[in-house]
């Protein structure tokens, strides 16, 4: 039997990983259009599509090939934003063990970046990943041109491997039918450990408790 692409529930300090549902819409769009010029090369729905965003994600989600989340700020309890595996690559055996998933459709509201919501995201769905799903490797990418992006990667302990060029579709604005090179970033299982350790030193510098001031990353 081949691997199932199902996300539970992953939950942290800061922030909740919610299976994604109909129910987020609203918070989403809220969200969506706190400050769109925080969003650079990354696509974000309107507040105006974000039912059409979730209907699109969800029967992504039926197929098989992504497992989308709501991000939830546990402080406040409002959804900030948004993020997912997707493509599941099993091992060539085909034996319910997974070779590769990538970690993509992230975004946040302005308010929620910076405040190491993004930082504990990545952690959880590392962990359940390498560690309960035993993945080999997880992938990563963005805009080539996206150094922001990039650099938040690498801060997480993901590793840069190159640039491919016109590898799928450009999100920056006026360029709707063209297509971008992406950067291309993974951690592998063998290097899991240190960026485990990496990301929870990181993490200890954030409060975790309700009310508490947040330093910012």
């Amino acid at each position: 039997m081949g691997f199932t692409l199902e996300g539970p529930v992953l939950e942290g300090a800061l922030v909740r990983l919610e299976p994604l549902d109909h129910r987020h819409t609203a918070g989403l769009a809220a969200a969506a259009e706190e400050d769109r010029h925080a969003y650079g090369f990354t696509w974000v729905p309107p507040a105006g599509e974000v039912g059409q965003y979730v209907e699109a994600q969800l029967g992504r989600a039926a197929e098989g090939t992504v497992a989308p989340y709501a991000q939830v700020d546990r402080r406040t309890g409002r959804v900030v934003g948004a993020t997912a595996y997707l493509d599941p690559r099993p091992m060539p055996q085909d034996d319910g063990a997974l070779c590769a998933v990538e970690i993509g459709y992230t975004w946040l509201a302005a308010s929620a970046q910076g405040t190491g919501l993004n930082t504990e995201s990545k952690y959880l769905l590392f962990r359940h990943a390498f560690e309960t799903w035993g993945a080999a490797r997880v992938d990563l990418k963005t805009d080539a041109r996206n150094e922001r992006s990039r650099a938040a990667l690498a801060k997480v302990g993901a590793r840069f491997e190159g640039v491919l060029r016109n590898w799928n579709r450009s999100w920056a604005p006026g360029e709707e039918h063209l297509l971008r090179d992406s950067a291309m970033f993974s951690v592998v299982a063998a290097e899991w450990p240190d960026c485990r350790a990496r990301l929870e030193t990181r993490l200890a510098r954030f409060p975790e408790r309700e009310g508490t001031g947040c330093p910012r990353s």
